[in-house]
């Protein structure tokens, strides 16, 4: 891991300032050229996002680019990882970025699961919110219209109300059947689905809010939130379409709450923002990809997909759970 010059190294700090000068411009640069190249509704969105992220481009025109040498040395030095990691890292979020604009979910289990092998938890949880608040910002200007904002707001309200109740519930029961619990149940209700169960009418506003209420409670808990909506939405007649918007839109109520809480406590180091910013080029076109081939998708093609998603997610979190178990 690369570590950032000593303040007291005069020679050691301008060459640091230096990489990351570099860095800047190359990020500049290659954002420009990818919004230069896709489609209008993408070039708008990476300026709407340009303008958010100005400050961190404000000394691009400073410098020039420099080599592909001094380009790595100054991303290795934000990051904190070594090449090997940083490189790791890059096709993990790439990986979870196509799987969240495909879906609408999942991404944060993938990034968890992969990130965590080469930073720790602390590390990770916080960057991937930031993950999730970005990518489903980029997907929102193209989901907006399909959005059922009534239903969104109750399981907010049930899931903002319920969260401290989770919390509690962290303190004093064990966390090892629980999560056993969890997996369990949202395979086999996967698969439910996967065969034909469906609602015959959407839920009214009491069910709704116990969906967000039975999230809270798991998201206080366990951090996670996804299942119980993901399983509302797509037994609920409303259409995939409309499902996988609300999701999508759901999770940057829940994920934007997460990153303001960790950063009001003060979890969230200079390093795992410039990830994100590094970050921010791959994860912008895995999502546009991913969403590509979800408008390519036959509508029961895509709700197959999803759901063997969410039963693989299941796996690995019942794996996870029990293989640490068995081993004590």
């Amino acid at each position: 891991m690369i570590e950032n010059p000593a303040p007291g190294g005069s020679d050691a700090g301008e060459i640091y300032e230096f990489q990351r000068s570099l860095l800047i411009s190359s990020l500049f640069h290659r954002t420009a050229w990818i919004a230069a190249v896709a489609p209008a509704d993408f070039r708008r969105l990476v300026a709407k996002l340009g303008v958010k992220l100005g400050f961190f481009y404000q000394t691009a025109f400073r410098v020039s680019e420099g080599s592909m040498s001094g380009m790595l040395s100054g991303i290795l030095s934000l990051t904190e990882l070594t090449a090997s990691s940083f490189l790791f890292s890059l096709i993990a979020v790439f990986a979870g970025a196509y799987l969240k604009g495909y879906t609408g979910f999942g991404a944060s289990m993938l990034w968890v699961t992969s990130l965590s092998l080469v930073l720790s938890p602390l590390q990770v949880v916080p960057m991937v919110l930031m993950f999730e608040v970005v990518t489903s910002i980029t997907l929102l200007p193209q989901i907006w219209k399909n959005v059922r904002w009534r239903s969104i707001g109750l399981l907010l309200v049930g899931s903002w109300a319920a969260t401290p109740i989770g919390i509690y519930a962290l303190s004093t029961l064990p966390a090892t059947p629980v999560y056993i619990a969890l997996s369990i149940v949202v395979f086999i209700a996967a698969v439910l689905i996967l065969r034909g169960f469906a609602l015959t009418k959407q839920p009214g506003s009491l069910a709704t809010l116990g969906v967000g209420l039975m999230a809270g409670v798991l998201n206080g808990s366990m951090g996670i939130v996804g299942p119980p909506v993901i399983l509302f939405y797509f037994s609920s007649p409303i259409g995939l379409v409309a499902g996988r918007a609300s999701i999508i839109t759901y999770f940057i109520g829940t994920d934007s709450v997460g990153t303001a809480m960790f950063a009001a406590q003060g979890l969230i180091d200079p390093s795992a923002y410039w990830r994100t910013v590094v970050f921010l080029p791959i994860l912008i076109v895995g999502v546009w990809i991913g969403n590509h081939g979800f408008i390519k998708t036959d509508p029961e093609t895509f709700k197959k997909i999803a759901l063997f998603v969410l039963m693989a997610l299941s796996v690995i979190l019942f794996v996870r759970t029990v293989l640490p178990a068995w081993s004590e």
